[in-house]
C-alpha cells in the first residue's frame, strides 16, 4: 500500500471564519476579579469614626468584612456602602 498524503487548502475565508470565533471565545472568557480590599484602619479614616466602630459594625453586621489570617478587609463596593450609609445618618435629624 503506498501512503498517500491529502493536501486540504484552507481558503481565506475559512480563516477568517475560525478568527471570528477564536475572538468570540476569548471575549466570553471572563477574568477572574480581584476587589481592591481597604482596612478597617482605612474605613474608619474616611467615615470619621475610631477602629473600634467599624469592628462594632463589622460585629453588628452592618458591615460585611473578610478575614485573611487575622487582618479584616472590606472589599470596595461594601466600602462604598458603609461610607454612604454612615454620611447618611450623620446628616439625620433626630
Amino acid at each position: 500500500m503506498e501512503n498517500v498524503t491529502q493536501v486540504h487548502s484552507i481558503t481565506p475565508d475559512e480563516i477568517m471564519h475560525a478568527f471570528a470565533r477564536l475572538e468570540k471565545l476569548i471575549n466570553n472568557i471572563q477574568k477572574p476579579q480581584n476587589p481592591k480590599m481597604h482596612s478597617v484602619k482605612e474605613l474608619a479614616k474616611f467615615c470619621g469614626v475610631a477602629e473600634l466602630t467599624v469592628r462594632n459594625w463589622i460585629t453588628e453586621g452592618k458591615v460585611k468584612a473578610k478575614t485573611i489570617g487575622r487582618r479584616i478587609f472590606i472589599e470596595e463596593e461594601e466600602f462604598q456602602r458603609a461610607l454612604s450609609e454612615v454620611k447618611s445618618l450623620k446628616y439625620q435629624r433626630v
